[in-house]
């Protein structure tokens, strides 16, 4: 296996790709090299390139972690993603390349381009504490939430059949998309730990005992929070970030998981929601507006997220030596695992 270079000495090598892949690119030279403060899930960095064309071109670079957070990362299955939503009106990134063979980067990696002119909320500090959601009036903070649930909203609308998404199934884990989804994180958690908390394996038993069949198949984001939507000056889209975990299952898995992100941020650290939040009724009255689906399973799903969840932070308090991170993951299951409601 090829080293994997340091972060410095990964421009020369790409600037090499980049007069190869891209055309009249010949004087290429990357400018602006720095790390994205965006997320652990990927090893992302933003730059920018001169010698293309009149004017400065800024692209991302990405390649897998380190010290991966889930035990299937796959670089080409994001990208594919990307690639077949890039046919819809979902916001994504426009993909230059992927390039699998380790040998030249010392890693898998694909380069993107970036998208300027845009922020997102915040997460270490959170942001309902500091950064542009703080920042923001009540009415832009609606505006955020509303963008990025009318994103997810029309991500669920659309075909997976259509778009060729079938290899986004998991039928290693059961024959039905829920059953894959519980049977792979039961998976997932003891992968990324030898010590799990009581709390999430009798989270893990209760979803393995309340499994069902859901009313639609859909697209899974898998990660979508306001934190992965990137937003203009006037608060409205720009796009749609971080497809790492998408898969096939219930559409209300994303709903239930920006409600317990926006949890994470608020609730859990004794911080009150800001003005102009929506409530969670709120939230489920839109979604359901937005799709013409009725909410059902929402509890399930929010649980399934946070054993999801744990999985990354057991891995990074494991491997990383951060702190009891899941902490957060048992002390909302605690909450969902007590209330015998759906929503």
């Amino acid at each position: 296996m090829p080293e994997r270079p340091a972060p410095d000495r990964i421009p020369p090598l790409l600037e090499s790709a980049i007069r190869q892949r891209i055309p009249d690119a010949q004087q290429a030279k990357i400018v602006d090299w720095q790390r994205s403060a965006h997320g652990f899930a990927s090893d992302t960095y933003l730059f920018t390139v001169e010698g293309i064309g009149d004017e400065p071109t800024g692209l991302v670079f990405r390649r897998p972690p380190e010290v991966p957070l889930f035990p299937d990362y796959d670089l080409r299955r994001q990208f594919v993603v990307m690639k077949r939503l890039a046919t819809t009106d979902i916001p994504v990134p426009t993909l230059r390349w992927i390039d699998t063979d380790p040998g030249a980067i010392g890693s898998p990696y694909l380069v993107m381009d970036r998208i300027d002119g845009g922020r997102t909320p915040s997460d270490v500090p959170p942001y309902h504490e500091q950064g542009m959601y703080f920042d923001a009036e009540p009415a832009d903070r609606t505006t955020m939430w509303w963008g990025c649930l009318d994103t997810m909203a029309r991500l669920h609308k659309l075909d997976p059949a259509a778009l060729r998404l079938d290899f986004l199934r998991l039928p290693k884990f059961g024959a039905e998309p829920v059953e894959q989804a519980v049977h792979y994180l039961d998976w997932a958690v003891h992968w990324a730990s030898p010590r799990i908390p009581d709390t999430i394996e009798l989270a893990i038993a209760w979803l393995k005992d309340n499994l069902y069949q859901p009313e639609h198949l859909t697209l899974c984001w898998g990660d979508g929070r306001l934190s992965n939507i990137l937003y203009a000056a006037d608060y409205s889209v720009l796009g749609a970030l971080d497809w790492e975990v998408a898969y096939l299952g219930d559409h209300e898995f994303d709903l239930a998981w920006l409600l317990l992100t926006d949890w994470v941020s608020s609730e859990f650290l004794g911080k009150p929601r800001l003005p102009g939040t929506p409530s969670r009724e709120e939230a489920i009255a839109r979604y359901e507006a937005a799709t013409g689906w009725a909410v059902r399973r929402l509890r399930f799903n929010e649980i399934l997220g946070a054993v999801l969840l744990s999985v990354a932070l057991l891995r990074i308090q494991t491997y990383l030596n951060m702190g009891d991170l899941s902490a957060v993951c048992t002390a909302r299951l605690d909450q969902l695992l007590a209330t015998g409601s759906t929503k």
